[in-house]
């Protein structure tokens, strides 16, 4: 796989490549295995400067695949693609990757088979983001391992934005709202709660129009908690529609937690440009939203 950065900083391509989140141990397999570093299209010395506007590309060795993952050929929906990211709207009802009651079809598993299917067998995956079984929407993936460690300090900084729309129970919600609440677990349960001695979550939300029974809202999460869009709505007196587990009335046409990912932001460490990414409403969600309701942006 050949990997691409725009130089910002004037300093020796080993410098760079260190900084930019080639490991000593990837840059040393790098050079023993006789794979080529250039500076715009021409082989270079660790010692050569780049700098800034310069194109630094390597050509990086395989990952090894994980055999354990089996192929499955079922179909994938792909929302954007290039060629260090895939993000793929997945699904309710599917699991993102393998688990014990799941070996065989996932969405890491139809990833895998998506990528053979277009001769790319020296791909791993590298799930970015995840979703709950019966959440569906935008799903990240790296392509390699590389992307994932130049990806991880936004994620840790929060600065890889998530949107969601989800219909919730209940008239009442201001029009725009904050929850910080930490979350925890239950003892011997799949639920979480908010817990005083929990992790600490936030969830921000700006609502989009509703009835007297349910309102559609726009959620941004600022971590990543289990079930935590979930958890705080519940936890506020306003459930998600169709949540069994946290109390969603079941009585509104869908049969799961009206819960979609929509909108992934996150500046690209490779081009070092915003990458927003959006993916089509559920056509379950869709059918019980309001008729007046605004386009989501």
């Amino acid at each position: 796989m050949e990997i691409k950065w725009h130089v910002q900083h004037t300093q020796s391509v080993k410098q760079f490549l260190l900084a930019s989140g080639i490991s000593q141990r990837l840059y040393t397999k790098i050079k023993a295995t006789g794979q080529r570093i250039l500076i715009n299209e021409q082989k270079s010395k660790p010692s050569d400067q780049v700098h800034i506007g310069d194109v630094v590309s390597v050509h990086l060795p395989a990952e090894p695949a994980d055999q354990r993952v089996i192929v499955s050929h079922e179909p994938i929906v792909v929302c954007y693609e290039d060629d260090y990211w895939l993000a793929v709207n997945k699904p309710a009802g599917l699991a993102t990757i393998p688990g014990p009651t799941n070996q065989t079809d996932t969405l890491l598993n139809r990833i895998k088979g998506y990528w053979q299917s277009q001769g790319l067998t020296d791909l791993v995956p590298h799930i970015i983001t995840r979703l709950d079984f019966d959440t569906s929407g935008l799903v990240l993936i790296a392509k390699h391992q590389v992307a994932q460690s130049l990806l991880q300090p936004q994620i840790e900084h929060h600065q890889l934005r998530k949107f969601y729309l989800a219909v919730v129970a209940g008239g009442d919600l201001p029009q725009f709202g904050e929850i910080r609440a930490p979350i925890g677990k239950i003892d011997h349960q799949p639920r979480r709660a908010v817990i005083a001695d929990g992790q600490a979550a936030w969830t921000s939300y700006w609502r989009l129009g509703g009835t007297a029974q349910l309102v559609a809202v726009k959620v941004q999460i600022h971590t990543g908690r289990t079930h935590q869009i979930r958890v705080h709505f519940s936890a506020m007196g306003h459930p998600l529609i169709g949540d069994q587990l946290y109390g969603g009335p079941l009585d509104q046409g869908i049969t799961r937690q009206a819960l979609h990912a929509y909108q992934l932001q996150f500046k690209d460490p490779f081009s070092q440009q915003l990458c927003t990414i959006n993916a089509p409403i559920a056509t379950d969600i869709q059918a019980i939203l309001p008729k007046s309701l605004p386009i989501i942006d």
